[in-house]
């Protein structure tokens, strides 16, 4: 559910035409709905409303303040990754007890940051993290909330790409060098262990995988026990999918259930890192069509948005559906839908059925709310869009666009 809907003939975000917006703003141009986040979170944080739990927004999918603002409002904590990180999730009024720390390269100085901050948990990821941590917290005098990120080996069906909880990917320890890490945390000084985690993977369409994973985890919890160990959270992460095409994914209710069914007799919080499935259909990309071409083997829509502004297509092959701000009724087109940027793999849509635009027209490129900004970079020497908030009639300029003196100006 999203309130990106057309109305009389024209596209709106929930009560702003994204046409006035566009001539407004510039394109490209995100364009982000709060009242779609404010839903997509209350879905997901009362599905498990049966259970302990802190429902962690995870900031690597869209890492605007403002966006965050919002988030914190509704009562989110935050997953981070990074030191930039911690400090959007502080700077969004965010409170630094409803927040864990993952990811496998935590700097020192991002470790002394969080330690400062008075973080709820860490999520440690190797035996040399679990070692600094307990260095570092000795030193300043604190005790690091931890839990080990456990890699249970389980196939979560996805890209590769996004794929954590394989026994190939870089995330987390394996189960056995797990059970020592907890062992060795018991003898160190500095750390606390009181939870364990696990990610196995985003874009999940299915919840088996969740409960795979949820199985031995739950067994190792026992063996937990026998150290006497006194576990108190577990952070199952986050990767419940959204619909891009004709992906059907569980609503977060279904998900809530079947782990509600096997926890509610645990002595544990539970934690969950949602990012996409918060943030994914909140947002569209808003693009100009600049040019039409026709060659003997393909026809072209080239638009003004590209790699660097959203970068999926070309990583992943994603999905994205692409629509008209202002459709018309004229025959379709089988064309490929690309950018201005001098690689063959800038394009946002490959073999795609769309009315026959012309120059000057916009187009609207959906489910870009998540791993849109927050993945763009100034490739090609391009500045970023901007990126904007409609809340009912109220638009927030959330990010104002880069200029060409932007781009220069840590340079000399």
């Amino acid at each position: 559910m999203h309130y990106f809907e057309y109305k009389n003939g024209e596209l709106y975000a929930e009560g702003v035409k994204v046409q006035d917006l566009a001539d407004t703003y510039g394109t490209p141009l995100y364009i982000y709905s709060a009242a779609t986040l404010r839903r997509h979170f209350k879905a997901f944080d009362s599905a498990f409303e049966g259970l302990p739990h802190l429902t962690c927004y995870s900031v690597k999918a869209n890492s605007n303040l403002s966006l965050l603002k919002i988030l914190a409002e509704c009562g989110a904590g935050m997953d981070i990754v990074s030191g930039g990180e911690l400090y959007r999730a502080l700077a969004a009024g965010v409170n630094p007890e409803k927040i864990v720390y993952s990811g496998v390269g935590k700097r020192t100085e991002e470790i002394r940051q969080a330690l400062e901050a008075g973080i709820l948990m860490f999520n440690v990821e190797s035996m040399g993290e679990l070692e600094r941590i307990s260095v570092q917290a000795s030193d300043m005098g604190k005790v690091a909330r931890i839990s080990l990120r456990i890699n249970p080996d389980v196939d979560p069906k996805t890209h590769p790409y996004i794929s954590t909880g394989l026994k190939k990917n870089k995330f987390g320890l394996d189960l056995e060098q797990s059970y020592a890490a907890y062992a060795r945390a018991m003898t160190l000084p500095g750390v606390d262990p009181v939870g364990i985690d696990c990610h196995i993977g985003s874009q999940l369409t299915t919840i088996e995988p969740f409960l795979e994973a949820l199985d031995r985890l739950s067994l190792f919890h026992d063996r937990l026990k026998g150290l006497g160990l006194r576990i108190e959270y577990l952070d199952l992460g986050g990767g419940l999918g959204i619909t891009y095409d004709e992906e059907e994914p569980p609503h977060p209710s279904v998900f809530g259930q079947a782990l509600t069914n096997v926890l509610k007799d645990y002595p544990l919080t539970l934690i969950l890192e949602p990012g996409r499935v918060i943030a994914g259909n909140s947002g569209i990309l808003v693009t100009e069509a600049v040019y039409t071409k026709k060659t003997p083997s393909k026809d072209f829509v080239i638009v003004d948005a590209a790699m660097n502004d959203l970068v999926r297509p070309s990583l992943y092959g994603a999905f994205h559906t692409i629509k008209e701000v202002t459709p018309k009724d004229r025959p379709s087109l089988n064309v490929d839908v690309v950018g201005p940027i001098c690689e063959s793999g800038d394009f946002l849509a490959r073999d795609r059925a769309l009315p026959a635009v012309e120059p000057g027209e916009r187009l609207a490129v959906f489910s870009a709310g998540a791993y849109g900004f927050t993945m763009s970079s100034n490739y090609n020497s391009r500045p970023r869009a901007a990126e904007i908030i409609v809340d009912g009639d109220t638009v927030i300029l959330a990010r104002r666009r880069e200029t060409y003196e932007d781009l220069i100006a840590l340079e000399k």
